[in-house]
């Protein structure tokens, strides 16, 4: 499959490196097959929530490809503990389940994406390359649910710590891609529209996550609808 990257998992900077994590040896083993054959490169494989964390820090992967339903550890767990603003990591779930909570759960936990098993392998190829590039990537009608969602929260703000720090000031052009990710555009519509990169709106987002002492894209777009930004 040839794409901007050229083949699915590759870049200027090399394979993407992805880890696949599924409790069921015959589909994980498939899935990381497929991709490995497509360009990527499998760095790792694990079964179980714990093993999926352990080996996940050993090996830093750019990608990875989680189901939610594991042993000793449940995937939204593994998330968690995983994905931060100085991590780099970006999880794309891959579950059997379309349930609207499980959808939620993953992506408060820090999911860039969800697909649900029934994707074919050319819908789950494209998924890890714009996961990879940190674009939001769902199964089609579940980002309807996200973006609603993100809205809810944002009608029920947290309240505000007491003498708490002064907000940082973001740059023009930092205000400029958080309004475009609260209205819920990709990274490579965001690219498009300012003339910009991908890589440069990518570090446009974790500059703004880092003044703002924020962890996921669900945080951010919640701080950005919260201050109208999507209006």
């Amino acid at each position: 499959m040839t794409t901007e990257r050229g083949t699915a998992g590759v870049d200027e900077a090399g394979p993407v490196r992805v880890m696949v994590v599924d409790d069921h040896p015959m589909w994980r083993d498939a899935v990381a097959r497929d991709l490995g054959e497509a360009g990527f490169d499998v760095v790792a494989t694990a079964g179980d929530g714990q093993q999926a964390v352990r080996r996940a820090r050993a090996v830093r992967p750019d990608v990875l490809v989680l189901d939610l339903n594991l042993p000793g550890k449940p995937g939204a767990e593994v998330c968690r503990e995983l994905v931060g603003p100085d991590s780099g990591l970006r999880v794309l779930v891959l579950s059997a389940s379309g349930e609207h909570a499980d959808v939620l759960e993953a992506v408060k936990a820090g999911a860039t994406g969800y697909l649900v098993k029934s994707a074919g392998p050319e819908e789950l190829l494209d998924a890890v390359r714009r996961t990879a590039l940190g674009d939001p990537v769902f199964t089609p009608g579940l980002a309807g649910l996200v973006l609603g969602e993100y809205r809810r929260l944002a009608a029920d703000p947290a309240p505000a710590a007491e003498d708490g720090p002064e907000v940082p000031k973001l740059t023009a052009r930092e205000t400029e891609v958080l309004r475009l990710v609260a209205k819920g555009l990709s990274y490579k519509q965001i690219a498009e529209r300012l003339v910009i990169s991908h890589r440069t709106v990518q570090n446009h987002v974790q500059n703004t996550l880092g003044k703002l002492q924020l962890h996921n894209r669900v945080e951010l777009v919640r701080y950005a609808i919260e201050r109208g930004l999507d209006d």
